[in-house]
């Protein structure tokens, strides 16, 4: 049986970039986050078939993550990201786009939308980084994460309040991804110990987040003990065309537990001119 995380393959300057293109019109990335064994069709598999009904749906791999190529010296880096995600549109001729952030990928996002405001139109930040915040027990676990399916299993609850999300079976998967040849040691040299630094290296200064025109939408879970809601408060306050909603029963997996609202605002969102 084929393995749906594998989707389409393209070069992004040297680098074979594993993504999912869905749908037509006008182009929206999503990027996905920072967990063991993430994929793009991990974090979205619940959305982009119904998102990709109005627009463009298309979600990477990042570098280093999931079945995209992992750079030779290992080095990984805000810089580094920006700029495999700039090449990835260049690629696809994607002149201008929306992007669709998930934690690590929300950082992203804000990032991209700084140095690159004429690419960006629309930014979707779900329990995002990219403020300065303190580091959480349950992310510190997350990015020390050692491979094992009952490591797999404890950290898949963190993400979601309902426990009931998460079966021996999808840890099992989960678990399995974490383990594919260069995982794992692609993601522990991501984010090693002291981690508070990578929170940090996840930053965009405030004074530009502030000077952020492209309308935004915030989305983040009360319960999320990932990253805190305080994150989205201040983004709320920083970005002044954004929107914010905040999800109860509700931790770090918005577009999981609660995928049918999150799809409705988010394709609503997005269709807006």
């Amino acid at each position: 049986m084929a393995n749906p995380e594998i989707g389409k393959t393209i070069d992004v300057d040297g680098v074979k970039t594993n993504y999912h293109d869905m749908g037509e019109g006008r182009p929206v990335i999503f990027i996905h986050g920072s967990g063991p064994g993430v994929t793009a069709w991990a974090n979205w598999r619940l959305n982009l078939p119904v998102v990709s009904e109005s627009v463009r749906a298309i979600a990477p791999d990042m570098l280093g993550f999931g079945y995209t190529d992992r750079p030779a010296d290992g080095v990984y880096n805000m810089e580094r990201w920006r700029g495999h995600l700039i090449g990835l549109a260049d690629a696809l001729g994607l002149d201008s786009f929306d992007i669709v952030g998930n934690s690590f990928g929300g950082a992203l996002a804000l990032s991209m939308a700084v140095h690159h405001p004429e690419r960006v139109r629309r930014i979707v930040l779900m329990g995002a980084a990219g403020v300065e915040f303190e580091l959480t027990k349950a992310l510190d676990d997350i990015w020390g994460y050692e491979p094992s399916v009952a490591a797999m299993r404890a950290m898949l609850d963190i993400f979601a309040y309902d426990n009931s999300l998460v079966s021996d079976e999808l840890a099992e998967m989960r678990y399995k991804a974490s383990i594919q040849p260069g995982f794992h040691e692609a993601f522990s040299a991501m984010f090693p110990a002291p981690r508070q630094q990578h929170i940090t290296a996840l930053t965009t200064p405030e004074e530009a987040i502030a000077k952020i025109a492209s309308p935004t939408m915030i989305l983040h879970g009360r319960e999320d003990l990932v990253i805190p809601i305080t994150n989205s408060l201040r983004l709320f306050d920083l970005i002044k065309p954004s929107e914010m909603h905040l999800f109860g029963k509700c931790g770090h997996w918005t577009q999981i537990e609660h995928k049918d609202r999150f799809n409705l605002l988010v394709s609503d969102f997005l269709a807006r001119e």
